[in-house]
């Protein structure tokens, strides 16, 4: 990062992902559509005019834990309760089949002439099926926020099987991982993702009380609420990334499904709704577009890679909507679900670039995993709105101008319930 350039860089996609989320939203589809159209156009796949910077990277990993943590506030406790078994049933058979499809796909085409000489096809093909089992919650929860359907029985089911479906995602890169490198110990990895779980559940418990007194104590300045739910928030997402392995986003969940009980939990999400909606996820979603960087690629290549879209997309549909239907959902249901853990999105980016370094992927896949990441990222949100169209259930849809209007609202009716309160102190003591 040179001089000034960033700030540059800040106000293009700024300025760009809400022009295209304007065009998008013209033709009835979610915002985030426009927001990774624009990282596409803009980033060096298309017109090269902005790159993928560290700070944009740190940026936008901001913007997705912020993404989470909010989700994780906005959601229903007893509705998540009430599909947790659902969610790993939908979970469990939306990994198993996109991993059976991408093997059998991966299975006709590579060979060692692709592979090198002396490389495991086997596992090779393995790993083609491993990166197709990774969903990006994100994007689904985006989109979901959007149209006001985040709260829904299906929403929860998305959210819940997206949150599993990344445990089952690190449980079988490890596996694979751990046989082409005896580094890895697949144990230790899974006392990782237990010990992880029940230390963020001791640890909430243990901030949920502290915090609930600190907020029955405290109650002139409401603001110093959003800074600790922010503070733990962080302090969750860095625990689980660095010492158990697990996802930052999941640590950030659960730090906002913590808080989401406590008394001013819909004051500390409007706070972070219009942080995340005027600046993080703007960037976050912009800069999934410019790590897109296609190589060039033979006949052969481009073939796989529309067959890697197609197997991306029905797997999951497949997969998740028959685990749903198993869990007694309903038909159309189903299809909300199914369409809701289509997107790939930058967890099948890293889940690649670390399986290439390891020499579990051959570089000529590499320019159809990007395809694949980036059809399904702007297919997933399509499938969404037209999954949901006709669903006249759950929340009412709140245009994002119209939720900073709401959550303006609701600063200002906090702060005129604190002036009144304090004006009845004051009479009091002057009684």
């Amino acid at each position: 990062m040179e001089g000034y350039g960033f700030l540059f860089d800040l106000a293009l996609i700024l300025l760009s992902t809400k022009l295209f989320g304007l065009v998008t939203r013209k033709f009835k589809m979610p915002q985030v559509v426009g927001a990774l159209a624009a990282g596409l156009i803009l980033g060096p796949a298309m017109l090269n005019v902005l790159q993928e910077t560290d700070f944009i990277t740190k940026l936008s990993e901001v913007g997705i834990i912020v993404l989470m943590f909010t989700a994780g506030l906005e959601t229903d406790i007893q509705e998540l309760k009430n599909t947790g078994k659902a969610s790993f049933v939908i979970a469990l058979i939306g990994v198993l089949v996109p991993l059976g499809g991408g093997f059998a796909l991966a299975h006709f085409f590579n060979n060692e002439a692709i592979a090198g000489p002396g490389a495991n096809i086997f596992l090779q093909n393995i790993f083609i099926g491993i990166i197709l089992t990774a969903t990006s919650v994100s994007i689904s929860v985006e989109t979901l926020k959007e149209m006001g359907k985040l709260n829904t029985r299906a929403g929860n089911a998305i959210l819940g099987a997206a949150i599993i479906d990344d445990i089952l995602g690190i449980v079988a890169l490890t596996v694979v991982t751990s046989l082409a490198d005896s580094s890895v110990n697949i144990v230790v990895v899974l006392l990782k993702i237990v010990a992880f779980f029940i230390v963020s559940a001791g640890g909430g418990f243990l901030f949920y009380v502290l915090f609930k007194k600190f907020q029955a104590r405290y109650q002139k300045d409401m603001r110093r609420f959003v800074i600790l739910a922010f503070v733990f928030c962080l302090l969750l997402s860095y625990c689980a990334e660095q010492f158990f392995g697990v996802a930052d986003i999941t640590g950030a969940f659960i730090a906002g499904m913590v808080i989401s009980n406590t008394e001013h939990s819909k004051y500390i999400a409007a706070r972070f709704e219009t942080l995340s909606y005027i600046f993080l996820s703007p960037i976050f979603f912009a800069s999934i577009g410019l790590k897109v960087s296609l190589p060039d690629m033979t006949g052969s290549i481009i073939l796989f890679s529309v067959l890697l879209v197609i197997v991306a997309i029905l797997t999951k549909i497949v997969g998740c909507g028959f685990g749903a239907k198993m869990c007694k959902f309903t038909n159309h249901e189903s299809i909300q679900i199914g369409a809701g853990m289509v997107s790939r999105g930058e967890v099948a980016l890293i889940v690649a670039t670390k399986g290439a370094a390891l020499g579990l992927m051959s570089s000529v896949f590499f320019g159809p995993v990007i395809i694949m990441v980036v059809a399904t990222t702007i297919v997933a949100p399509i499938l969404l709105k037209l999954a949901f169209r006709n669903d006249k259930g759950g929340d009412t849809p709140v245009p994002p101008e119209d939720q900073l209007k709401t959550n303006y609202q609701v600063l200002t009716s906090n702060s005129m319930e604190l002036g009144s309160d304090m004006d009845s102190i004051r009479l009091t003591q002057n009684a």
